[in-house]
C-alpha cells in the first residue's frame, strides 16, 4: 500500500454503527495505529462507544462531541470526522484526566511525565522540538482556565493547543471518549511526538474596539454576569446593540462579540445565553468584577486565517494537515454570512479538519471565538530520530 502520514474520514450516517464501519473503511490501512475522532451529539454515545470500539480493536482512539465538524469538503454538522495518524510519522500518548476541578500541579507533573515516557519509549524523536500537545475538555465544565494554567505550568515550553467539546448548542450535556466511554467533567491530554515539521497557532478576526462595558456584578464561578455600567446586563448588552433584548440569540452574539484586553491584545469573552429570569448574560469564558468587556468589531472571517496559514507555508511548506478547533460562533457567523464555499476552498487549499468547540486552548489559554491548531507540514524535521 501507498506510504500515507495522516488520512481523514467522514461519516454522515447517522446509526453509530454504520457510521464506524464506514470510518473504519476509510482509514483502513497498516500504518493507522491512532485515531481522533469528533462527534456530533446527534448520536447516541453509548451506542457510538461500543461501535467505535469493535470497529478499532487494537487501535488507539480518542475523541469528543462537537458544535459542528468540518473537513477539506467544508462545514458538516451530525457527522463523525476523524483523523488517522500513521505510526511511521506519529508516536501519540494519550492520558485521561477523571476530574477537571480536582486537577492540580502534582496531576499536571504526573501526566506530563507519563506522557513523555510513553513516547520516549518508541525512541522516535527529540520530544521536547518535536511534540505539541493537544487537549480535549468537557465544554460546560466551567473549569476550563484552572486545568488549562495548571497544566501548562508542566508541559516544558511544549506548545499547546486544544478545544472544549460540544452538544451542537444544546447546553446540555458535553463529552470526551477514552478507552472505550465517553466521560463528563472530564479532559483528555495528548502529546503527538513527529518527524513531520509542524507549528502551532491561533487566529481571531477582531477589527476595531468600540465601546465599553464594565463588570459590576456577577457569578464568578458560574461565568453569569449580572450588571454591566450597574444595568442589568443583557439590556445594557441589547441597549448597546441598539436591538430589542427578546432578539439576542447566538447569531447576534456570534457577529457582535465582546472582549477583554490583555498584554495590549484584545481576547473575546464570548456570550452563551441570556438568562431571562434576571437579564443575566452567562459566558463561556472567565469572568470578574471589575473587568471591562470591550464591544469589538469584526473583521473578514477568513483573512486572519488564510494569512496565517499562507505564512506558515511559507516557511514549512505544504500542509500535510491542519488539525483545528474553531470556535462554533464562527461557525454560526459563517452560515449567517452564507460564506459556505468560501469555507470549503481555504478548507481544501490547506486540508483543514477539525470540530467546532466551546472554548479554544493555546498555551495555557482559554479562548472563545478564534481558530486554534496545529499546521503539520508534509516535509520532515531535520532533527536527528533519537530521544533526548
Amino acid at each position: 500500500m501507498t506510504n500515507i502520514k495522516t488520512i481523514v474520514a467522514v461519516s454522515k450516517s447517522i446509526n453509530a454503527l454504520q457510521a464506524s464501519k464506514e470510518l473504519r473503511q476509510q482509514l483502513n490501512h497498516p500504518d493507522i495505529d491512532f485515531v481522533l475522532f469528533y462527534c456530533s451529539a446527534v448520536y447516541q454515545l453509548d451506542e457510538l462507544a461500543a461501535a467505535m470500539t469493535q470497529c478499532f480493536k487494537n487501535i488507539d482512539i480518542v475523541g469528543c462531541t462537537t458544535a459542528g465538524e468540518f473537513t477539506r469538503d467544508g462545514c458538516e454538522q451530525n457527522s463523525i470526522v476523524a483523523i488517522g495518524f500513521s505510526g511511521k510519522y506519529f508516536t501519540i500518548s494519550a492520558k485521561a484526566i477523571e476530574s477537571i476541578g480536582d486537577f492540580d500541579i502534582v496531576d499536571a507533573q504526573t501526566t506530563m511525565n507519563e506522557l513523555t515516557e510513553q513516547c520516549c519509549l518508541k525512541e522516535f524523536a527529540p520530544i521536547q522540538k518535536n511534540s505539541f500537545l493537544l487537549t480535549l475538555l468537557d465544554g460546560l465544565s466551567t473549569k476550563e482556565e484552572q486545568f488549562l494554567q495548571t497544566l501548562n505550568s508542566a508541559t516544558y515550553g511544549i506548545p499547546h493547543f486544544g478545544g472544549s467539546a460540544g452538544d451542537d448548542v444544546n447546553l446540555a450535556n458535553t463529552h470526551v471518549f477514552y478507552q472505550n466511554t465517553f466521560h463528563q467533567q472530564a479532559a483528555i491530554v495528548i502529546l503527538v511526538n513527529t518527524k513531520c515539521d509542524f507549528e502551532v497557532f491561533n487566529c481571531n478576526h477582531i477589527k476595531c474596539p468600540t465601546e465599553k462595558l464594565v463588570v459590576t456584578e456577577a457569578d464568578v464561578e458560574n461565568r453569569t454576569v449580572y450588571e454591566l455600567n450597574a444595568m442589568p446586563a443583557a439590556i445594557e448588552y441589547a441597549k448597546l446593540l441598539n436591538i430589542d433584548i427578546n432578539d439576542l440569540t447566538p447569531e447576534v452574539f456570534s457577529l457582535h462579540p465582546v472582549a477583554v484586553k490583555v498584554g495590549g491584545q484584545y481576547y473575546i469573552r464570548s456570550i452563551q445565553k441570556v438568562n431571562v429570569d434576571d437579564f443575566s448574560l452567562t459566558f463561556y469564558c472567565a469572568i470578574d468584577v471589575g473587568i471591562v468587556l470591550t464591544a469589538v468589531e469584526m473583521d473578514d472571517i477568513f483573512n486572519s486565517l488564510n494569512n496565517k496559514l499562507e505564512n506558515i507555508t511559507q516557511r514549512l511548506g505544504k500542509s500535510e494537515l491542519v488539525l483545528g478547533c474553531c470556535c462554533f460562533l464562527r461557525r454560526i457567523e459563517i452560515e449567517q454570512k452564507e460564506l459556505g464555499e468560501q469555507a470549503k476552498a481555504l478548507y481544501t487549499k490547506y486540508n483543514i479538519a477539525g470540530f467546532n468547540s466551546y472554548g479554544e486552548h493555546i498555551n495555557g489559554i482559554h479562548l472563545n471565538q478564534t481558530f486554534a491548531g496545529v499546521f503539520i507540514a508534509e516535509n520532515e524535521t531535520k532533527e536527528d530520530n533519537v530521544n533526548e
